[in-house]
């Protein structure tokens, strides 16, 4: 599960991030008065409602010849797979990019022309989202070029593009990637390649329904690393390995980590490696246990890495996972200042407000580490997340444990890359705007440590209540998010933090986060919004179900108070302490929720909070924003590591070269790293 910085404090600073979402630009507001403290341009360039930026690799140059081979051929393991994403998220994605890419390059007509400067927009916003869909709303992107145009384009550059991978760009069809909306047929519904033509939401639960694992106790995660068609009639999964479904991308990305392996730093490390590879040959789901397992064991050293098929966001039934990777190298002083999270997650544990059933009585191996990204690829970048945890499976959390890490080069680029200066359009008043640029960059790591490394590993499930896919379904994903939220939340106001050196004033630093979610949930994060949409991506719901459950259910004692002033409407807190009880009695519920495998109480939680907005202040979010012209997405250009070799072949040193812009590297990644064909 990871954790993204998104508009989560939306406006105020890197705020409460979901695992799994992305940052925006708004998230880093609260920079204006932070100095920069090197020189260093983290500004690439800005198209549409995305904003391209750099990141440094700090911990380099402290890292052996031996250790620096290890981050190379994880990062290139890495961009080998990155066609894999690409079809993932949409069928045709592959045959557009390819043909797009073939224009872009070779078009000698007029380039001057408001035709051409919008298909070179619509060609970035393409490569930013790995497809045709927008990388945070799911929404089909239109074009602001017509089909005769790109016609023209496909005859002057002896480019071909036909069919229903020409026709989706201009027509209605396939228009979400991910629905999520109640009361359709979410798979036949969205986009997403996880699923064949005629496979819909029944065929998915019955399919697997019928699977059981040799240890229910283990439960196998059934659906992670294939996509599910029918031939002839009956459902069939197409596994992801070498010799399989993306079987040539897999087979170079085996190739990097078996050069990998052999660079191991220790032998659990080189171990883990060896069961990824493994399990890339034959897709075994048990190969995979066994690997997160030894991975989630293998705590030495000063590398690591995440790669494979992960996250299962982009599935609306919560089975398949997204190919992603991030290779990271320890940070050894933050690692070690924030490790007393970790060390004290029994604590966490033993003081929740949740049921005593549902506690568990032996927090294991939760390991936390902030680190520096050295690379990225999948649905990791270019939007990239700022925390992560895993592994996913709950009986390995509570079995064995975690590793839980934020990205601290990546949440450096974000508060060194400017400000939009929308905070201070937002907040309730002076003394809000100064607590959040005296406290909230604290606050929003606190909240990303508290959500990533006691969030996720906190809480059991009753015996005998299956995975929560399979028991709250389409809302698993957004669940489980608040759910860790609300940790993050109910912990960050209380004296503990103090009491372990992690704040000065735990009660301001509780107040400016407590003031932040509730400005984001309620008000700001809309900016992402068409007026009229529902909220649909998990993240963003599970922000506003926790915000406007707390703010209904403390109406009765004015805990948070909508004010009008001037025309404009804000958030006011009058109560922290009361606002801390209720977050700590939603934490209980959704815990209850998720241990017993509520699917009714999850569905009224998310339908009668979550979804619905309210049209009056969208539209005065809408109409305050206009004002700002800092694009509200962010993402990165990875650093080209690249290898210096003596007479004999062998590597001898590296350098690390920043991309000038960020065509240019999508174009060396087309030419460098597309494995996949494009399809008729």
């Amino acid at each position: 599960m990871k954790q993204s910085l998104i508009i989560a404090a939306a406006f105020s600073s890197l705020m409460f991030f979901s695992c799994g979402e992305k940052k925006t630009d708004e998230t880093a507001d609260n920079t204006e008065a932070t100095a920069k403290t090197e020189n260093f341009d983290y500004n690439v360039e800005q198209f549409g409602d995305i904003k391209v930026l750099r990141y440094q690799i700090p911990s380099w140059d402290n890292l052996t010849l031996k250790e620096q081979k290890l981050v190379y051929y994880l990062t290139q393991a890495g961009l080998e797979g990155r066609d894999i994403m690409w079809d993932q998220n949409y069928r045709h994605n592959l045959t557009i990019r390819k043909a797009f890419e073939n224009i872009y390059t070779t078009y000698s007509g007029d380039k001057d022309s408001k035709d051409w400067k919008n298909f070179e927009m619509y060609m970035k916003r393409l490569w930013f989202a790995n497809g045709i869909h927008h990388h945070y709303s799911n929404d089909k992107m239109t074009p602001e070029f017509s089909a005769d145009y790109l016609k023209q384009l496909l005859a002057d550059t002896n480019t071909k593009l036909e069919g229903e991978a020409f026709d989706v760009l201009f027509n209605d069809k396939d228009i979400k990637k991910v629905n999520q909306a109640k009361g359709v047929d979410n798979v036949k519904m969205s986009a997403v390649n996880f699923y064949g033509p005629n496979v819909g939401n029944a065929d998915v639960e019955k399919f697997y329904k019928g699977k059981e694992s040799p240890n229910p106790e283990k439960p196998l995660s059934y659906g992670l690393n294939s996509q599910l068609v029918k031939e002839n009639g009956k459902l069939v999964e197409r596994v992801y390995k070498s010799g399989g479904l993306y079987g040539a991308a897999i087979d170079k990305i085996i190739m990097w980590l078996e050069k990998a392996q052999g660079v191991a730093e220790n032998k659990a490390q080189g171990d883990a490696l060896g069961l990824l590879i493994k399990y890339y040959k034959t897709g075994d789901l048990q190969t995979w246990d066994d690997y997160n397992v030894a991975w989630t064991a293998a705590t030495e050293g000063n590398i690591d890495y995440i790669n494979s098929f992960i996250e299962v966001y982009n599935d609306p039934m919560g089975y398949r996972g997204s190919y992603e990777t991030i290779v990271q190298i320890k940070d050894f002083d933050m690692s070690e200042k924030m490790a007393v999270l970790s060390e004290n997650a029994q604590w966490f544990e033993d003081n929740s407000p949740l049921m005593e059933a549902h506690k568990k009585k032996n927090v294991v191996g939760v390991s936390y580490k902030v680190v520096n990204v050295a690379g990225e690829a999948g649905d990791a970048s270019p939007s990239t997340p700022i925390g992560v945890n895993l592994p996913n499976a709950n009986w390995i959390r509570a079995e064995v444990g975690s590793k839980s890490v934020s990205l601290g080069n990546i949440i450096n680029a974000y508060n060194n890359a400017g400000s939009s200066g929308r905070l201070k359009e937002f907040v309730n008043s002076d003394e809000e705007y100064e607590m959040e640029k005296e406290y909230g960059q604290l606050a929003d790591k606190l909240h990303t440590a508290l959500h990533e490394v006691i969030g996720h590993a906190s809480g059991q499930l009753n015996p005998g209540v299956k995975e929560t896919k399979e028991t709250l379904k389409n809302y698993a994903s957004t669940l489980e998010e608040g759910r860790a939220d609300l940790v993050g939340l109910y912990y960050l106001y209380n004296p503990k933090l103090q009491e372990l050196g992690l704040v000065k004033d735990w009660k301001k630093t509780g107040m400016t986060a407590y003031d932040g979610y509730i400005r984001n949930g309620l008000m700001t994060q809309l900016i992402r919004l068409n007026l009229g949409d529902d909220v649909e991506e998990a993240h963003m719901r599970n922000r506003q179900w926790v915000s406007a459950w707390v703010f209904e259910k403390g109406a009765k004692d004015n805990v948070i108070e909508k004010v009008s002033r001037d025309g404009k409407t804000y958030f006011q807190i009058n109560d922290y302490e009361k606002l801390h009880g209720l977050f700590g009695e939603l934490l209980r519920e959704t815990q209850r929720i998720k241990s017993e495998g509520d699917f009714a109480a999850v569905e009224a939680l998310v339908e009668g909070y979550g979804v619905k907005v309210d049209q009056a202040i969208h539209a005065e979010v809408l109409e305050r924003n206009k004002q700002f012209t800092s694009a509200p997405y962010s993402g990165f250009v990875n650093p080209v590591i690249t290898p210096s070799m003596n007479d004999n072949g062998e590597i001898t040193g590296f350098d690390i070269v920043q991309p000038t812009t960020f065509e240019s590297q999508m174009l060396d990644y087309a030419k460098n790293y597309s494995n996949l064909p494009a399809k008729n």
